[in-house]
């Protein structure tokens, strides 16, 4: 066998990172295939699920509506206008205790992806 003939049958080094090249993209291009097939499925899903968390809500302020407006029909008789008072007080407290859990929560970093991002910083530093 000469030179040309060994040639032939092994790729050589250029020859084998270029196949490895031509298959990593390969690989990469599938993955992000697949990745977007998924994200629109997950996308229609996410919609759907707004959608009818959206409602539940619409929903849930007509029913505290209604219940309030019986409250203060039944209470009417007996306390008059205080019953719009009382109730504004209890709304108002409520209010408060919510946006308080919620102010809470952002000082605590509870939306801030901690370990994404340290996984991210890793990567980063380990390429740099």
């Amino acid at each position: 066998m000469d030179i040309n003939e060994a040639r032939v049958q092994s790729p050589g080094l250029l020859g084998g990172i270029t196949s490895l090249t031509k298959n990593v993209f390969g690989l990469l291009v599938s993955r992000v295939e697949l990745a977007a097939l998924e994200l629109t499925e997950v996308r229609n899903h996410v919609i759907e699920l707004i959608a009818i968390f959206a409602a539940a809500a619409l929903f849930t302020w007509f029913a505290l509506a209604y219940g309030t407006a019986t409250i203060v029909a039944l209470a009417w008789e007996s306390m008059g206008w205080k019953i719009l008072l009382v109730l504004f007080i209890v709304f108002a407290v409520l209010t408060l205790v919510l946006v308080m859990k919620g102010l809470s929560m952002l000082k605590q970093g509870k939306l801030a992806f901690p370990e994404t991002m340290k996984e991210l910083r890793n990567d980063r530093d380990m390429l740099m």
